[in-house]
């Protein structure tokens, strides 16, 4: 039944793992394909002639007259251009912001799995060497040179192992990691930075173009009454200009600029994450760089004792050594997953911060 529980429970931590990383590669591929088509109908808006048509009484007494034609602003058709610029913008900004807090957000599960994975490996070898140690307590018992009791303390030690090996097993069976990046999150997150600033420049230059226009128009008007012969063709044109637009760019430029400096230090944003993220491995490095101090020392009197007993001639001698072996083994385990997780969190700030 625990098997099968445990089987039931790997099985479904392994759909949701699935799902989730489905999930994750199709949230930016289905929001860019958004922005994509909302910028193309904004385009095809922008970039394509107005049809006009009506009637008009020209002021000079003439005969009503209807009119047909088409008309195009030259601001227009530049700000096409520059929408889907706009939209491919913040599609990569997407991209890389995505990316960067999906980096931030699994950083410590991700190094917590990969601890978790060597203790299971430390765990296996020390098993090994208990078992040798419990073989060679039952051939001198086989000799009378050993009793049941110190075999049983070895026992408690082995119990102790797999204990802690089921526990290390759930641990990283509850731990989801997606795929992340190998590139130094410090680029990541200087690559998303200049993208913001990107985006918000293509947000300004789509702006500029408000303050002036060239609108281009074209067709052709009919004499309705009395009914002229031919239509007659027209073309006209206006040009329009804010007086402003030296005083719109500028604010507009510092927009673009307060709002790179808002990002640095908003609350939320993937420069202070990374801020928060690098002051909690920071303070974990302190934390095993104590724990690794406290286990070294209780090394160094496990193994003081173990060179008093290393030649016992008694079978009290002989309980005490194997005693003393069996927690420094449990001692090995904690101290060499610690200076595991130590190193993995110094080469990890160093290469991402």
């Amino acid at each position: 039944m625990a098997l099968r529980a445990r089987l039931s429970l790997f099985l479904a931590l392994w759909f949701l793992s699935s799902l989730l990383y489905a999930q994750d590669s199709r949230d930016s591929d289905t929001y860019c394909a958004y922005q994509m088509e909302q910028a193309e109908a904004q385009r095809d808006l922008l970039r394509t002639p107005t049809a006009l048509g009506g009637l008009t009484q020209p002021e000079t007494g003439l005969p009503t007259q209807v009119v047909g034609g088409a008309s195009l602003g030259v601001s227009d058709v530049k700000k096409a251009a520059l929408t889907m610029e706009v939209a491919r913008r913040n599609c990569d900004l997407y991209r890389s912001t995505t990316s960067v807090q999906q980096q931030l957000q699994y950083a410590i599960p991700m190094l917590e799995r990969d601890a978790l994975r060597n203790r299971l490996t430390l765990i296996g070898r020390a098993a090994d060497q208990l078992n040798a140690l419990m073989d060679t307590t039952r051939k001198m018992m086989e000799q009378q040179n050993a009793t049941r009791l110190m075999l049983f303390s070895l026992e408690t030690t082995r119990i102790k192992l797999e204990a802690d090996r089921a526990d290390t097993q759930s641990k990283i069976a509850v731990i989801y990691v997606p795929d992340l990046s190998a590139t130094p999150l410090k680029q990541m997150v200087d690559q998303k930075q200049g993208q913001e600033i990107a985006a918000q420049q293509a947000e300004d230059r789509l702006n500029r173009q408000n303050n002036w226009n060239l609108a281009l128009q074209v067709g052709v008007h009919q004499q309705v009454n009395p009914v002229a012969q031919e239509p007659q063709p027209y073309g006209s044109f206006s040009l329009s200009y804010n007086l402003a637009s030296r005083s719109i760019d500028r604010h507009l430029d510092h927009a673009a600029s307060a709002y790179g400096d808002w990002k640095k230090v908003q609350e939320g944003d993937v420069i202070r994450n990374m801020d928060v993220l690098h002051q909690q491995l920071t303070a974990t490095i302190d934390a095993d760089q104590a724990k690794e101090q406290s286990l070294q020392d209780q090394m160094k009197e496990v193994d003081d004792n173990l060179k008093v007993v290393a030649a016992p001639d008694t079978s009290a001698a002989v309980d005490f050594r194997n005693q003393l072996e069996a927690a420094r083994l449990l001692l090995q385990v904690d101290l060499d997953d610690t200076a595991f997780r130590l190193s993995s969190l110094q080469k990890y700030c160093s290469t991402n911060f």
